[in-house]
């Protein structure tokens, strides 16, 4: 069972490329980060890690941009691949994103591994002009654009003529899609998507079948999961790598070095 970690990222926790160089020197093969543009003060919906009486964690209201964090990660590491979860393509311009990942990608030597979620947040994916009921469509849109971008040599699409955009990534990237097990999930990372990248990892003997059914209904292989955000356990791990799993992404505490540290040396002591 290969190991990464993911952080929430934040102006007051340990930097992110402190924390790259530390994992990829404790044998860790990845590092995750999330993405959160903005916070709205006022929200329709608390949120899947809301704190008793509606309010989020701190880091929610100072996350980092992604693709910049990664970018001064890559500077200071060699092997150890660098990914979102998530990023919110429903909140972002696909050329301009494209352009970012691709340049992130070649910087980093082909280490990028791209993890998209359709967004919780209402008001969040509404301040950018996307209806919420839309916001799935809207990823999917935006993903398919940014693939043109990176394959093509000449990419063209509605809202934009032939044109050219380089670098073209080497890696790809893999693309994951975030978010709990159901039909209309599946659906589209039968479609478009390399995986699914499912929080924490309870429940997956009972949704992989209809994940592989998905899939064969498409036509095409079985898409790779990627549980992120675990908490792990000897048992927790056996049992994900039973099923076919071959690599976790544990959980950080979004804090300081002398906080996030010890909880990186343990995972590596226990599990590396």
């Amino acid at each position: 069972m290969r190991l990464g970690v993911m952080m929430m990222t934040s102006d007051l926790a340990m930097p992110v490329p402190e924390l790259a160089r530390a994992a990829e020197e404790r044998g860790f093969v990845s590092l995750f980060v999330p993405e959160h543009t903005h916070m709205p003060v006022e929200r329709s919906r608390l949120g899947p890690v809301s704190e008793e009486g509606g309010e989020l964690p701190e880091p929610y209201r100072r996350s980092l941009d992604p693709l910049v964090v990664l970018a001064a990660a890559a500077s200071v590491t060699t092997v150890i691949r660098l990914g979102t979860a998530v990023l919110l393509p429903a909140q972002r311009e696909p050329i301009v994103t494209a352009k970012a990942v691709a340049t992130l990608d070649r910087l980093s030597g082909g280490r990028v591994v791209l993890g998209v979620g359709y967004g919780w947040n209402r008001e969040e994916v509404e301040n950018h002009g996307v209806p919420f009921g839309e916001r799935r469509e809207t990823v999917r849109r935006v993903v398919s654009r940014m693939r043109e971008l990176w394959r093509e040599e000449v990419a063209e699409f509605d809202g934009m003529t032939p044109s050219w955009s380089w670098p073209k990534p080497i890696s790809g990237p893999p693309v994951y899609i975030g978010g709990g097990a159901g039909p209309k999930l599946f659906a589209q990372i039968a479609e478009y998507a390399d995986g699914w990248m499912p929080i924490g990892g309870s429940g997956l003997a009972a949704a992989l079948p209809a994940l592989r059914e998905a899939c064969e209904r498409a036509g095409r292989p079985m898409a790779d999961v990627l549980p992120v955000g675990t908490l792990p356990t000897r048992e927790k791990l056996d049992h994900l790598a039973g099923l076919g799993v071959e690599e976790v992404v544990a959980g950080l505490p979004s804090g300081p070095a002398e906080e996030v540290l010890p909880v990186l040396d343990a995972y590596a002591a226990a599990f590396l």
